[in-house]
Formats: C-alpha cells, sequence, structure tokens
C-alpha cells in the first residue's frame, strides 16, 4: 500500500513526528529512503536507506549525531563527518545502492531512482523494515509500504540521515572518477551540468560516465552549445 504524499503539515519542530505517529500505529521498523543525482549529466543516481533507533524518537539524536538534517543544508565537512559516524554505529542499519549512467539511459531516471531505493531497503535485513518514508512522490515498485513525504529530508530525521548517506556517498564516488577523467573536472561539480562542465563535453566529447539521454536532450536544447546560464 502507498500513502498519499504529506505536503501540507509542519511539524518542522519534530522531526521524528513522522516516525511516532508510524509507531503508534504499530509499525516496528522504520526505514528513511532518499536519493542523490537524479539531475547531473554524469554518474550514477544513489539511493540509501535508513533505520535509525526507535529509542530515539523518544529521546532525541545523540549529541553526536545531532546535526543530521536535509543533506543540501550540510556543509560539506559536516556531510562527511555525518556519514563516517553513521555508517560506523552500532546501532543504525543502512543500505545504499547506485544505479550507473548505462542503465539511467536505458530505463529513463525515474525508474533508475526507483530501482535505486528499492535495491537499497532490500539491503536493510537485520532488522526487515515492515514500513519506509520517502522523500518526496510514491515509489513504484517499492518492496514495503511507504509514506512519501514532500521536502521529507526536511521533515524527517530517518529520511535526512538517508539524504545524507546517500549524497556523500555519490560525491565519494565522482571525486574517485575525476582521477580517471580529469578533463571534466567531476571532483568539483560532481557531475552536474555547470558551463565549465558543459565546455568540457564539448572539448572532448562525453566519457562512460556521461548519460547520453541528458545529453540529447541539452542538445536539442541547443544548451550545451549556446551555454545559457
Amino acid at each position: 500500500m502507498i500513502n498519499r504524499p504529506k505536503d501540507t503539515i509542519d511539524h518542522s519542530d519534530d522531526l521524528f513526528f513522522w516516525e511516532k505517529s508510524l509507531g503508534s500505529r504499530g509499525f516496528h521498523f522504520l526505514l528513511g529512503i532518499d536519493e542523490a543525482g537524479r539531475g547531473p549529466l554524469a554518474g550514477p543516481v544513489v539511493a540509501a536507506a535508513v533505520i535509525l533507533p526507535a529509542e530515539w524518537y523518544r529521546v532525541g539524536l545523540p549529541p553526536d549525531l545531532s546535526g543530521i538534517h536535509d543533506s543540501k543544508k550540510c556543509s560539506p565537512k559536516k556531510r562527511y563527518d555525518l556519514f563516517e559516524r553513521m555508517t560506523h554505529h552500532s546501532m543504525i542499519k543502512f543500505g545504499i545502492a547506485k544505479i550507473d549512467a548505462e542503465e539511467i539511459d536505458r530505463i529513463n531516471v525515474l525508474k533508475a531512482t526507483h530501482k535505486a531505493m528499492n535495491k537499497a531497503a532490500l539491503l536493510v535485513r537485520n532488522p526487515v523494515a515492515d514500513h519506509a518514508l520517502v522523500d518526496g512522490l510514491p515509489v513504484n515498485g517499492l518492496s514495503i509500504p511507504h509514506t512519501a513525504i514532500i521536502k521529507g529530508d526536511s521533515k524527517s530525521y530517518s529520511i535526512a540521515a538517508a539524504s545524507i548517506l546517500a549524497k556523500e556517498y555519490r560525491d565519494r564516488l565522482m571525486v574517485q572518477w575525476d582521477a580517471i577523467y580529469p578533463e571534466y573536472d567531476f571532483a568539483k561539480h560532481k557531475g552536474y551540468g555547470t558551463r565549465a562542465h558543459r565546455e568540457a563535453i564539448l572539448a572532448h566529447g562525453p566519457c562512460p560516465l556521461h548519460r547520453d539521454s541528458f545529453l540529447r536532450n541539452l542538445r536539442q536544447q541547443q544548451t550545451v552549445f549556446s551555454w545559457g546560464h
């Protein structure tokens, strides 16, 4: 069962509101899910799924994780630190999955995003989640019931934690690939369509990390060649 997105209620004073609400309905293991990398011209789309300890819904985040928030509002250093702490925390269960550019071109980025989310959710096996909180709109084919929350990464700690893991994991991949394809400066823009990135594509052509379907769309719009801002 897929619940309709909840985008009209502000519970900004309690980022465990959704977790506590679902817990009161009998769900014990709640999974936060988010993605990173739907928009770039290059690289994978990455999804993360996270189960935070249910005890934290009552007592709050521990001090060393109090900075968990929407990944877009965290500095790179903060994201790095939180990624390390969460992925080495014995009480946090998580899964991270990616879908590469070739498959994004083959099935489209929305289906790739949903596939990555489902793969990430399936990696969390101990415990197995009985409900998920997902950022944005409902996810086709997700293996467990879920509630979709518009701007959920700023309304739920579970989704925010997933957003940090997905963003940081993807950024690290792009930094690694920068060493293999230095002409594109992936470490700086992470594959997004900056002017410098588009100029590098024009100068060197695409590499295997580039999404051909995205480049085709840009060519049709004459964006790659006009360098519009």
